[in-house]
């Protein structure tokens, strides 16, 4: 029976290493040191199948991994390096059954520990998912479906499986388990093997759905349940009996906003998009880099509802987010559109991909903002992940938006309905050392008209197709809205109702503090890179440029701080040298390179300064702390370290909103404390007896703090301009105030050749002046006209000792 199982798999063997193509993910790479005499490796699968198997083999290669043919040796004792948890069905007749050799040689294992203390066998629980096809409801079901729903298929349809499926096979390693651990904490009698045993095959069902989607419903079923929905119907009745109107004309009208609103997800397209996509992403990036991704895998195994919020930078976060989850073996989210993106043939494509789409605003419209709430909530309901963008739309200047929150508010209110799975938010940073549409920003920055996006804006996009660089996702710390909840409204649980769609008084204060904890996330997860760090560099100079050499050493400098003193745990940085960030940068077209007897100059040109301030802002947030300390030092002979934390306390506190800072007062004490013990490591600032710090005087090292200090310039002007001039309109209406500080910002903007759009905009002067007013730097008088409190004094002289003298004089006069 051996000798023809052999053979039997001898002629396999060539069919499936010609046909199958399986995707390998791997949650913890092994370490294959720990495949020796004591630390042996098994292997446990869902199905006893000679496909599974070989298909398995195929795998473990490519990763190095020992083969799952082989067997293991204990104490003289051989084992099967592989455990099988089910047999086959037969081909007429019986189901399938669990293996019992699976359980007695997990058992003998076991109880090897027992004899052995020093053996810790570990045990890699591998699942195979042939074709990623979720299934479907019964009346929808096709062949494709019915060949995935089969759990152990007999061997005819395995060969149905494996022909119609093969070629988009998964294959998932899941982390390593102890046998040891097993065996010292649960004990080694048969009844801790079946509860293990169990406890797999649960694992690999929540595997399955985590890489496949829950069952999925037909657009039309869709559309049938909605109608059905009591918040619908009753919407229907009222707008029947308030306007006189024929239900039927109503129903029709709800269908049609259903339709214009419902993805129709096709597995066979994220198929498709998923070939054209990995073709696209070698055309247009040299790599993208992602990180944290286990967090995503664990949340799905968890049975978490997962709510991808990324922020906003292009038109290429649909596709490349969605891309990188199908590639780290999860189901593809629903996708919530802009409106603007459903023109032919984009619409119709992203809506079989998944998108679903809404309209920019729909205030005042009841009809389309009840059916598009319960169509998310549907979404919730059924188990399918949702990615929306809480900015609105793309970032035009490089920095996060003000959140929107009306997704938020309806994803609580669909928890509302009392949902039993946790609903959990997953910030993404995305990240680009380039952005296609950056030239488009800036002319709309500058007043041009937004073009809508059309058939022929594709094909320019297509045409303009060149290396752009890396592209970068990083998944934060995951926010789990009912712990959340728990913590903000204790009481949140009485407001559920699975009927009536609620809106407590508490959701809307607790939806903001929400939307502010997600857009901190993104920005503690940022990806740093060559391009945002030549940027940041360039910008800080006086005519944005500098020798390579001396942008070499800053760009190191600047690395030095992060990696010393990081601004999160979460932040990503680039492993190349200074020198070889410039050679990125440079063979991507960013920088002007100007060869003189002494060496390279790096520069840029105007349009290319347009261009990086983009990039630059993308990462300012993440430098702005050690630029202000660095301004603090520089412009003060010496100052005590306590009066430095001061100053710094006064300071960014009224930045946390503008740029999403995560630090309270006692982070920034302490990230303070290691930036200045940074400094003095590397020989760029000291510390007296007396505890007075002051900067080491030679000229490179000045010339690397000035140049990081100079990074918070602008912000330190925009601060200077409130201050100083609300102290002389005081009291002044907030309208009549912003416009004054728009009309300084834009004259020194000229003065000092600042050709930044978010240095004059007036949004962002208004985030700061509510910024003074939440610090109490701002008071308001009995008319409700701003008036500078007592403190705003302290305030305004510790900002203009730090920025430039030549503006001081400039907002004075």
């Amino acid at each position: 029976m051996l000798a023809f199982r052999q053979f039997f798999y001898f002629l396999l063997k060539l069919p499936i290493k010609l046909w199958v193509n399986c995707r390998i993910v791997a949650d913890n790479v092994l370490d294959n040191k720990q495949a020796d005499s004591n630390k042996p490796i098994f292997y446990v699968v869902r199905h006893q199948s000679a496909s599974d198997l070989l298909t398995l083999q195929k795998a473990c290669r490519k990763l190095s991994y020992p083969d799952p043919f082989e067997q293991v040796t204990i104490n003289g004792q051989c084992y099967d390096r592989t455990l099988c948890l089910e047999k086959p069905s037969r081909l007429l007749g019986a189901k399938a059954t669990n293996n019992p050799s699976a359980q007695q040689q997990g058992l003998a294992i076991l109880a090897a520990h027992q004899v052995d203390e020093q053996l810790d066998a570990q045990l890699i629980p591998v699942n195979l998912v042939w074709g990623r096809k979720p299934t479907k409801e019964k009346n929808n079901a096709n062949v494709g479906t019915l060949l995935a729903d089969q759990e152990s298929p007999n061997w005819l349809r395995k060969f149905f499986i494996v022909l119609f499926l093969g070629r988009n096979t998964l294959v998932r390693f899941s982390e390593s388990l102890s046998f040891r651990f097993i065996a010292d904490k649960q004990g080694t009698d048969s009844a801790t093997v079946r509860k293990f045993l169990r406890v797999a095959r649960f694992h690999f069902y929540r595997q399955k759905i985590a890489a496949t989607g829950p069952r999925l419903m037909h657009r039309q079923q869709m559309f049938k349940t909605l109608m059905k929905n009591p918040a619908i119907k009753r919407l229907i009745e009222d707008e029947v009996a308030s306007k006189n109107q024929d239900k039927a004309k109503v129903e029709k009208q709800a269908l049609a906003i259903m339709n214009e609103i419902a993805g129709d997800y096709r597995e066979s397209m994220i198929r498709v998009g998923e070939r054209v996509l990995h073709w696209l992403w070698n055309r247009l990036y040299n790599g993208i880099e992602v990180n944290n991704a286990n967090t995503l895998r664990e949340l799905a195994d968890e049975g978490h509802e997962i709510i991808y919020v990324p922020c906003h930078r292009s038109h290429m976060d649909y596709l490349l987010l969605t891309y990188i989850i199908y590639q780290q073996g999860l189901v593809t989210p629903r996708i919530a559109a802009g409106i603007n993106l459903n023109f032919w043939p984009a619409g119709p494509i992203f809506r079989k991909a998944g998108a679903f789409f809404i309209r920019r605003s729909f205030r005042g419209n009841r009809m389309y903002s009840t059916i598009f709430r319960e169509y998310l909530g549907l979404l919730f309901e059924r188990g399918y992940s949702v990615k929306f963008y809480s900015e609105g739309g793309r970032s035009r200047t490089g920095k996060l938006l003000e959140p929107k929150t009306g997704m938020l508010a309806m994803t609580i209110q669909s928890l509302l309905r009392g949902i039993d799975r946790p609903l959990t938010l997953v910030p993404v940073y995305l990240g680009y050392e380039h952005v296609m549409e950056v030239g488009t920003y800036h002319k709309e920055l500058s007043g041009s008209k937004k073009q809508n996006e059309s058939i022929f804006s594709v094909f320019k996009a297509i045409r303009n197709l060149r290396n752009y660089g890396k592209g970068y996702v990083n998944f934060g710390t995951p926010i789990n809205i009912n712990q959340f909840l728990n913590q903000q409204v204790p009481e949140w649980k009485d407001a559920i109702d699975a009927v009536e769609p609620q809106k407590p008084s508490w959701l809307t204060p607790s939806v903001n503090v929400l939307a502010d904890q997600v857009m901190v996330a993104i920005n503690k997860s940022a990806a740093l890179n060559g391009i945002s760090l030549i940027a940041l560099v360039l910008h800080a100079t006086e005519n944005k440029a500098l020798s390579r050499q001396e942008l070499a050493a800053q760009l190191d400098f600047f690395l030095m701080i992060q990696n010393s003193a990081p601004y999160s745990e979460q932040l990503t940085l680039p492993e190349q040298t200074g020198q070889q960030l410039i050679d990125d940068a440079v063979a991507l077209n960013k920088v002007d390179v100007e060869q003189d007897s002494f060496g390279d100059i790096i520069s840029l040109s105007d349009s290319a300064a347009l261009e990086m301030r983009y990039y630059r802002n993308n990462i300012l947030h993440a430098f702005m702390l050690p630029a202000l300390i660095c301004r603090i030092l520089d412009r003060n002979a010496k100052i005590n370290q306590q009066e430095l934390i001061s100053q710094i306390h006064l300071i960014m506190p009224l930045l946390k909103r503008d740029l999403f800072l995560w630090q309270d007062m006692t982070e920034l004490s302490k990230q303070t404390e290691a930036i200045l013990a940074t400094l003095e490591q590397h020989q760029l600032a000291k510390q007296s007896k007396a505890g007075f710090w002051s900067l080491v005087g030679n000229t490179n090292s000045l010339n690397k703090i000035r140049i990081l200090g100079e990074c918070a310039e602008e912000t330190l002007q925009r601060l200077t301009i409130i201050t100083t001039l609300l102290n002389q309109l005081s009291p002044i209406t907030k309208s009549e105030f912003s416009e004054k500080v728009v009309a300084i910002a834009k004259r020194l903007s000229v003065l000092n050749n600042i050709n930044a759009p978010e240095f004059i905009d007036k949004k962002a002067q208004m985030t700061l002046i509510n910024a003074m007013r939440d610090n109490a730097y701002i008071g308001s008088d009995n008319e409700g006209k701003l008036v500078a409190n007592s403190s705003m004094a302290n305030l305004r002289s510790c900002v203009s000792n730090l920025v430039d003298i030549a503006v001081l004089q400039s907002i004075l006069r």
